[in-house]
């Protein structure tokens, strides 16, 4: 891309939930694509989402949540589709017994009090949050989970599991993902690029890449991408 007008950093917002697999799927691509253009360099923030905001904040038992929401034949069609998917993107994804579909409410406030701490890379976070829960199938809707993941990524463990229940903290991401439906977020992975493109969908590497380059050199993009 010689002679490109780079954008530095590039910002990039990123909508998600971290029990939506494919929000991981599509952090994965956004990696890869980055990673074949290291001429760009990119700002990444993350905004909440909740896929089922109406689970019990105990949780449910993962296979009876999507049985619930698929039928038992779907459910286990879709699972065996994710899990191809993730494997071309080098991730194991698990379904083990007892597995839990947490409320992700305080994963969320765990990514907000992350992203305002100067010292945590909240996308590694958000790396930890996914993978805990799609390869470890670990409940995210366990707070000492939570505290050992946040402090994992670098946030102060001490007083951690009560900043995480803080209904403050709480009322602040709902406000958020309030926010973000307003703006018409209806699914998730959802990307904003420079606080103007917008992309729905874990879309491929390569066609993030040549979104990239387009930026990159100013010559603009739709404002979104299906």
């Amino acid at each position: 891309m010689t002679g490109a007008a780079i954008i530095d950093p590039m910002k990039i917002q990123i909508v998600s939930d971290p029990v939506c697999p494919w929000c991981y799927i599509g952090k994965r691509r956004l990696d890869r694509a980055l990673a074949s253009r290291p001429e760009i360099s990119a700002e990444i923030s993350w905004l909440p989402y909740q896929l089922a905001p109406d689970l019990p904040r105990e949780g449910r038992d993962r296979v009876e949540h999507y049985r619930s929401l698929f039928g038992e034949a779907r459910a286990r069609l879709i699972i065996e589709q994710m899990r191809e998917t993730a494997r071309e993107e080098g991730l194991e994804f698990q379904l083990k017994p007892g597995a839990r579909s947490p409320n992700t409410l305080s994963a969320h406030v765990l990514m907000l009090l992350a992203s305002e701490d100067q010292g945590v890379d909240s996308s590694r976070l958000a790396d930890l949050l996914f993978s805990a829960h799609h390869e470890r199938c670990e409940d995210l809707g366990d707070p000492a989970v939570l505290v050992r993941l946040g402090a994992e990524a670098g946030l102060d463990a001490a007083g951690l599991a009560g900043r995480i229940a803080d209904p403050e903290a709480e009322q602040r991401v709902r406000e958020l993902i309030g926010a973000a439906a307003a703006a018409g977020v209806s699914g998730v992975p959802f990307f904003i690029f420079e606080g103007r493109w917008a992309v729905s969908g874990a879309q491929p590497a390569e066609a993030l890449a040549q979104l990239l380059d387009r930026l990159a050199a100013g010559d603009g993009a739709p404002h979104a991408a299906q």
